[in-house]
């Protein structure tokens, strides 16, 4: 039986749960400023999608989430469960799928030296996160939009375009070298 007939070869399903791995490590390594934390899942998401495209980066992510959702400390602050997900940054963990699939599709649609293309993916991505995640947080919360946007999106904007910076600066490099070590499908 060849591998490549198989709807996930153990290759993919390897990097996928490396890729999870990975969320897993740097996920829960945060910094308190209140109700939301800075926090370093938005390296690990846009890490997965360079790593192994939109869709099983997308899925290694939604691995991180349903581990988390069953209680592995994997969540920002070393925290885990379901009560996490409803919480008030639950709609966050939920927008980083968007910003998955956003940011992913951008990076396979424009592969090589479009790396603004990658940015402006990344930055849609971060904007679709932060709108389900800031909307979320406004009917959990019961606050009004300006409110929210100081406590939940504001403060992270200018730490979030350094992790944008940070993932186009090596992300290219990673997928390359996956890529001739023959380990991406």
């Amino acid at each position: 039986m060849e591998t490549k007939s198989m709807a996930f070869s153990v290759k993919t399903i390897t990097m996928c749960g490396l890729m999870a791995a990975v969320c897993c490590v740097l996920g829960p390594l945060s910094i308190p400023i209140g109700t939301v934390p800075i926090s370093l899942t938005v390296i690990a998401v846009y890490i997965c999608v360079y790593t192994l495209g939109m869709l099983k980066g997308t899925l290694s992510y939604i691995i991180y989430l349903c581990l988390g959702a069953i209680g592995l400390p994997v969540f920002s602050g070393f925290e885990g469960g379901f009560q996490k997900l409803i919480g008030p940054t639950g709609g966050y963990l939920i927008g980083f799928i968007f910003m998955a699939l956003i940011s992913g599709f951008f990076i396979d649609r424009f592969p090589n030296k479009k790396w603004y293309m990658h940015i402006l993916g990344m930055i849609l991505g971060l904007f679709v996160c932060y709108l389900v995640g800031t909307l979320y947080f406004m009917a959990l919360m019961h606050m009004e939009l300006l409110p929210s946007l100081l406590v939940c999106v504001i403060p992270f904007i200018p730490f979030d375009l350094i992790k944008i910076g940070l993932c186009v600066s090596i992300g290219g490099s990673i997928r390359a070298a996956l890529s001739a070590a023959h380990l991406r499908d």
